[in-house]
């Protein structure tokens, strides 16, 4: 091989190792498993909630952290609680407030799960908003190590609701229905879009009006088109029943014809 054949393997494996460095200085951290044990998808305002995850696979990347949480529930009771191999309890620690840090998880202590509990009441809504529908942070945790480095585990949203904006959604989401299913009537849809403004600004009794208003004008609209649709279904006929009889009386002609030559 010639110096200049080896000069360029030099460089070339060079290279190579100074991307191999790159990917592995960019490459994520395995992150910890994080298994939604009970994790509800909404809830009405100040009523009570309790959510669960269980966490696995501890120390993919370290053999010790810390583990902390967020929520946005009021009035909140954190339960964590440290599980061998056996699923047996190792301990338990609880915290009050919408944050907790400081919870190690530790590979010398033999723990091999760890099941995060929180518990609260639903908060009030700041602002409502129909698509997509207005949701809090109901359990955010984050593995945090000493230096300030921290991962985000997992962040679950959950949509919150009072008795009267769910009856009005609810009213809204049949006329939605309705109004797809008669191809999307101008009137209907106009009135669909006053609906969500009045959900929107929190005026749900008119939002409900505006949104019943919508499906009567889409079930209008729909047997409309389907009267015209049977309207043009009968012309069609009748006009197939014309060529038909056209088509036979021709036909009984050209035979009439026949017989006075043959007369």
């Amino acid at each position: 091989m010639t110096r200049t054949s080896l000069n360029r393997c030099s460089e070339l494996t060079a290279v190579l190792a100074v991307l191999a460095l790159l990917v592995a200085a960019v490459a994520p951290a395995a992150a910890v498993s994080v298994e939604q044990t009970d994790v509800p998808e909404t809830g009405e305002v100040d009523s009570q909630v309790t959510a669960t995850v269980t966490l696995t696979e501890l120390y993919d990347t370290y053999e010790t952290w810390q583990l902390a949480g967020q929520t946005g529930l009021q009035d909140v009771t954190w339960t964590v609680t440290f599980l061998n191999q056996a699923g047996n309890q190792v301990r338990q620690e609880s915290y009050d407030g919408q944050n907790f840090t400081g919870a190690t998880v530790d590979i010398e202590a033999g723990t091999s799960e760890v099941r995060v509990r929180v518990t609260g009441t639903v908060p009030a809504v700041e602002t409502y908003s129909y698509d997509p529908q207005q949701s809090f942070t109901l359990l955010a945790l984050d593995q945090t190590r000493e230096g300030g480095t921290s991962n985000e585990l997992t962040n679950q949203s959950a949509t919150h609701y009072t008795s009267d904006s769910r009856e009005a959604r609810e009213a809204m989401e049949s006329a939605r229905t309705a109004i797809d299913a008669a191809g999307n009537p101008d009137t209907a849809e106009e009135s669909f879009a006053s609906a969500v403004d009045a959900y929107e600004a929190g005026n749900f009794d008119n939002a409900a009006s505006l949104a019943e208003r919508a499906e009567t004008e889409a079930n209008q609209a729909e047997s409309s088109q389907q009267r015209n649709q049977l309207i043009l279904y009968g012309v069609a006929g009748l006009v197939v029943l014309g060529v038909i009889a056209g088509a036979a009386v021709l036909f009984l002609r050209g035979r009439g014809d026949g017989y006075d030559k043959l007369g």
